[in-house]
């Protein structure tokens, strides 16, 4: 049970979930009357009205309500012997709207926030008012509450999972001298072995049980970055450039492209996350 006060005229009143619906502690909103707060409540709980609107709470939301005693209540409330109490509410129809609980801190009878308002009407129209004001507000502080810490920790979340994948997954390898002086049949594989490190060959030998090649299992940003340096590799052709000049070129571009985007990235993800 998550629990938290509002206040209304000096009264603090607690509030707590259960299976995720609202009871207010009607104990607390007792403490407007003179009287102790278990005698209001207990001659609230006495009134026909009072039955009456707790039998059909009971029978639109609880599946499980016992209406047998009922038709006793109804007769028996208009007698000065008759009491009522929560327990023996509970007891009797197997009710959820209203229960007892012990304790120091936490202790008194709380409602579901719609029987709990109904209290309250019947403690003071304006008192009512008051509550439900009060209590709306509390439940609009917790929604902001929630939207903003859910926000920051997604933003925590995406930032961790983003800095991973480009330390983990961003990163192009160094040429050897092997493949900077070695003549490529294929620009596809001079644009391969620049950006990843291999030939399609070379791939496809290390992924036996995988169709295709590396630009079918890469990420976007490996994608957008082998889309320039495929620009920037007509470019050097149009200028004669040799291929053992080109391939330096084009890795050495490919690091500056990752290396660019990491820093954006990475303020970003920095500037959601300190929200």
């Amino acid at each position: 049970m998550n629990e938290k006060t509002f206040e209304v005229g000096g009264i603090e009143i607690k509030h707590k979930l259960v299976n995720d619906n609202d009871y207010i502690c009607i104990t607390d909103m007792a403490k407007i009357k003179p009287q102790e707060s278990f005698l209001v409540i207990s001659h609230w709980l006495r009134t026909r009205n009072t039955i009456d609107y707790l039998t059909a709470w009971e029978t639109l939301y609880n599946p499980d309500f016992n209406p047998t005693e009922i038709g006793r209540f109804r007769e028996e409330c208009s007698t000065n012997s008759f009491t009522m109490t929560p327990q023996k509410w509970v007891e009797n129809t197997n009710g959820i709207g209203i229960f007892s609980k012990a304790g120091r801190y936490d202790g008194g009878t709380y409602a579901h926030k719609d029987i709990a308002f109904k209290f309250a009407s019947w403690l003071s129209v304006e008192f009512e008012l008051f509550v439900i004001k009060e209590f709306q507000r509390l439940k609009q502080a917790e929604q902001a509450q929630l939207k903003w810490t859910a926000e920051r920790e997604l933003a925590k979340v995406n930032y961790h999972i983003q800095t991973d994948a480009i330390k983990e997954n961003l990163i192009v390898p160094t040429l050897t001298e092997k493949q900077k002086t070695f003549v490529y049949a294929d620009e596809a594989d001079l644009l391969n072995v620049a950006l990843f490190g291999m030939t399609a060959k070379e791939w496809r030998s290390k992924n036996p049980d995988k169709d295709g090649n590396m630009r079918d299992y890469t990420t976007h940003h490996f994608l957008n970055v082998l889309a320039n340096m495929e620009v920037f590799n007509a470019y050097l052709i149009g200028k004669k450039i040799p291929q053992s000049e080109r391939i330096v070129a084009l890795n050495n571009l490919a690091k500056q492209l990752f290396q660019s985007t990491a820093k954006v990235e990475n303020r970003l993800l920095l500037k959601g996350g300190n929200k």
